[in-house]
């Protein structure tokens, strides 16, 4: 049994999303709800639960402040957090940086069976919290060029600095990951979502297999078909439709 806080002040979604739990993810436990910055951090003092599903708007704050709050008084969020959230870009964005789930309104019940999932998973793992701490050094500093990165792999979340990244290569639906002085990790989401993350951060997808960072690209050889050597010594081929793109980058290096 997994137990959990319910924290929105719209009532009408808490009773929406208890009716999903209900009848998707019967092994989740209510400990009880919450509506505002005030009552939400009372509830989470109260019944000390695994997981919150914790909304970002509340009438008399954020749910970053609850955790802000918590975090001061205890030194860290000793809960799983699943943001629900209308489309806050800035917010999504800060989510993904720092491996965090989230589920958009209205809540869809296949995306909250896969929340729950990974609640699953953290909880086995016995995962740390480190990546809250991310979040909210991110959203304390409401910066819009994030510098480090959470990555969730079977054995926990790891946390990087982006600049250490060396590049990426898909795996079918998952994402390896090469970080200088540190072991490969295989991450599962798919490149394009890394593409889509690491894009402002000095990324180039150069072929549908590999996604790199230019600061570590030492060569650019153009015979054999056209490829790259990395700063691990690595030789990646270049697609036909992205050479010249690539060239253009290099130029303005």
């Amino acid at each position: 049994m997994i137990t959990a806080l319910l924290i929105d002040d719209d009532q009408h979604l808490r009773i929406g999303l208890k009716g999903l739990l209900e009848r998707h993810a019967p092994e989740v436990h209510i400990l009880g709800e919450a509506d505002s910055v005030k009552s939400g951090i009372l509830a989470i003092e109260q019944f000390k639960p695994q997981v919150v599903f914790l909304d970002i708007r509340l009438s008399d704050g954020t749910g970053f402040d609850i955790l802000e709050q918590v975090a001061m008084v205890h030194g860290k969020v000793n809960s799983h957090i699943v943001f629900i959230t209308a489309h806050e870009q800035y917010a999504l964005m800060a989510f993904k940086f720092s491996a965090l789930d989230y589920l958009l309104k209205p809540v869809d019940p296949i995306e909250l069976k896969k929340a729950i999932g990974k609640v699953k998973d953290a909880l086995e793992k016995n995962t740390s919290f480190e990546h809250i701490d991310l979040l909210l050094e991110n959203i304390r500093k409401k910066v819009d060029h994030f510098k480090r990165i959470a990555l969730s792999t079977t054995d926990g979340i790891h946390l990087f600095e982006i600049n250490d990244i060396i590049r990426c290569e898909s795996k079918d639906n998952y994402t390896q990951f090469f970080i200088k002085n540190h072991k490969p990790l295989l991450i599962s989401k798919t490149l394009k979502e890394y593409e889509e993350l690491l894009a402002e951060h000095g990324f180039e997808r150069i072929h549908q297999s590999h996604l790199i960072n230019l600061a570590y690209l030492k060569s650019y050889i153009k015979t054999d078909g056209g490829y790259v050597i990395m700063g691990d010594n690595s030789k990646l081929p270049i697609a036909q439709r992205k050479k010249e793109r690539l060239q253009e980058l290099l130029k303005s290096l």
